[in-house]
């Protein structure tokens, strides 16, 4: 067992920042770190920011993995030190009893993806499994997929976990973390024998904040009336369909871009088309002043209010902007139109209106909708495991035999020595030979897995990849030991209930 010691003045100062973190959920000491990665009212915006455009952001994220290169040198020996005796927490889940013995690997339905925005601004993820827990609310992954190993001392921003996430979609719910708990070592020194997290997680949201459908040009406008939230579209289309549209009986509306060398004209003009204008308040209030424009080439359009965040908000002129009596901020775009003659590379438009609402719901606690794997300490290595994760990012050596899409797993028995290595503060690590690569981090070392019951009890989590034998391809995989320590970590975590967040979310 390791163990770092502050300085007697560093000590003073961080238990009782420490013991401010906790808010009673934990008894302040030199083992725990806890840390808050949303309050009630942020999980709303965290969720709609993963949701929003049919879970763009959630299709965007890139596979986490952090660069150790630097690793030259890593030594095995000795043995590795159980600060107490063996113990272990049942999972939680369906226990299917079967009579045939499969020679398939039935993945575990507690995996998934963890998905969290940097301190560099860009959008990651990692691999995670839930775990058993009081409250059935608990994520467990690498601490490094958790807080930030810049050396500020922090938490990343906009942590979710999705539960069998496969391309951009989420079956089991969305979970937004709330609390995180780690080891002091870790948060603080960026110790890699103490790389784990377990995050509280609210409960799931199920659909989409802001989901758009499409309406008629009435339907649109009536919407608008009422304040609702509403969006146009436009999408290209030819010379063709524009002039049909046009003088069709259908109603559907359109627009134009004249292109270069186009001549402004007015409205009665032949052959003209017309193109939105977005511009100021005032621009668009003296074009309004003028009447219909005709003559002058301009009419008044529409303004739009469109629901933004606060940087667009900051960034808007200050009379176009407001908010709500909740918080939201909302910006108003003005338009004026002009008509013109096309010139060369003109471009045709078909506009299609929707109306925003929130087709969203609560899906319950995580463990009851996929289980949660049990949790075990002090155990003996050279021992069989099973870790489940998703390997994305390619080898050192360019290849890229993973796409992330679908989890994998590796199977064998840890290394009977602990793996060292002195430039990450390794001393006490568990060894796994397996070739996978970036995005399994994070992902469930599982001892004594049930085919059948798809269950097991989380002995590890991977840490740090190794290229041993120099041919520029990851070949073992480590994890810190889960020693008595650990176990303080974990029972902290899997004590404090997290709840719901559907009151808090737009209706």
């Amino acid at each position: 067992m390791k163990r770092i010691l502050l300085p007697a003045s560093g000590a003073i100062l961080a238990t009782g920042l420490l013991a401010a973190g906790l808010a009673g959920t934990a008894q302040a000491d030199d083992t725990l770190s806890a840390d808050q990665l949303a309050s009630d009212a942020k999980a709303a915006e965290i969720l709609d920011f993963w949701t929003k455009a049919d879970n763009a952001a959630l299709k965007s994220a890139k596979a986490y993995y952090w660069d150790n290169k630097d690793v030259k040198k890593i030594v095995s020996k000795g043995g590795y030190t159980a600060d107490g005796k063996p113990g272990s927490t049942a999972p939680i889940g369906e226990e299917k009893k079967s009579t045939v013995k499969s020679q398939n690997v039935n993945l575990p339905k507690t995996i998934g993806k963890v998905f969290f925005e940097g301190r560099d601004g860009n959008l990651y993820w990692c691999s995670g499994t839930s775990i058993q827990a009081k409250y059935r609310n608990l994520v467990a992954t690498a601490g490094h997929c958790v807080y930030d190993i810049a050396g500020n001392d922090e938490v990343v921003s906009r942590w979710v976990f999705v539960p069998g996430y496969y391309q951009g979609k989420a079956p089991w719910g969305i979970y937004v973390g709330k609390q995180a708990f780690t080891h002091y070592d870790f948060d603080v020194y960026e110790d890699f024998d103490r790389d784990y997290a377990f995050v509280t997680v609210y409960n799931g949201i199920g659909g989409v904040l802001n989901a758009a459908t499409k309406v008629t040009y009435e339907e649109y406008q009536a919407a608008k009336a009422k304040g609702q939230a509403t969006d146009v579209k436009a999408t290209e289309i030819s010379k063709a369909d524009y002039d049909k549209g046009q003088n069709g009986p259908d109603k559907v509306y359109y627009d134009s871009k004249p292109g270069e060398d186009a001549k402004v004209v007015g409205p009665d003009h032949p052959g003209a088309v017309v193109e939105k204008i977005e511009v100021t308040k005032a621009k668009y209030e003296a074009a309004k002043a003028l009447g219909t424009g005709r003559g002058q080439g301009f009419q008044w359009g529409d303004p739009l209010e469109e629901q933004v965040d606060k940087a667009k908000y900051d960034a808007a002129p200050e009379d176009s902007r407001r908010t709500d009596a909740a918080g939201n901020y909302f910006v108003t775009h003005y338009y004026v139109q002009k008509w013109s003659v096309p010139g060369k590379d003109a471009k045709y438009y078909r506009l299609d209106f929707y109306v925003i609402s929130h087709k969203i719901k609560s899906v319950g606690r995580l463990g009851d909708n996929v289980g949660g794997q049990g949790f075990a300490w002090n155990q003996p290595t050279g021992k069989y495991v099973r870790t489940f994760g998703y390997p994305s990012n390619p080898h050192p050596d360019g290849s890229k035999p993973y796409s992330g899409v679908t989890p994998k797993w590796v199977y064998g028995k840890t290394g009977a020595k602990a793996t060292k290595v002195p430039s990450l503060k390794i001393e006490e690590h568990i060894s796994l030979k397996g070739a996978v690569t970036g995005g399994f981090n994070g992902s469930p070392w599982l001892l004594k897995y049930n085919n059948a019951k798809r269950l097991g009890y989380v002995n590890g989590v991977t840490s740090v990849l190794y290229d041993t034998d120099g041919n520029d391809r990851w070949d073992y995989l480590s994890s810190p030991y889960f020693d008595g320590e650990t176990n303080t970590v974990y029972t902290a975590a899997a004590n404090v209930w997290s709840g719901d967040i559907t009151w808090g979310l737009p209706k």
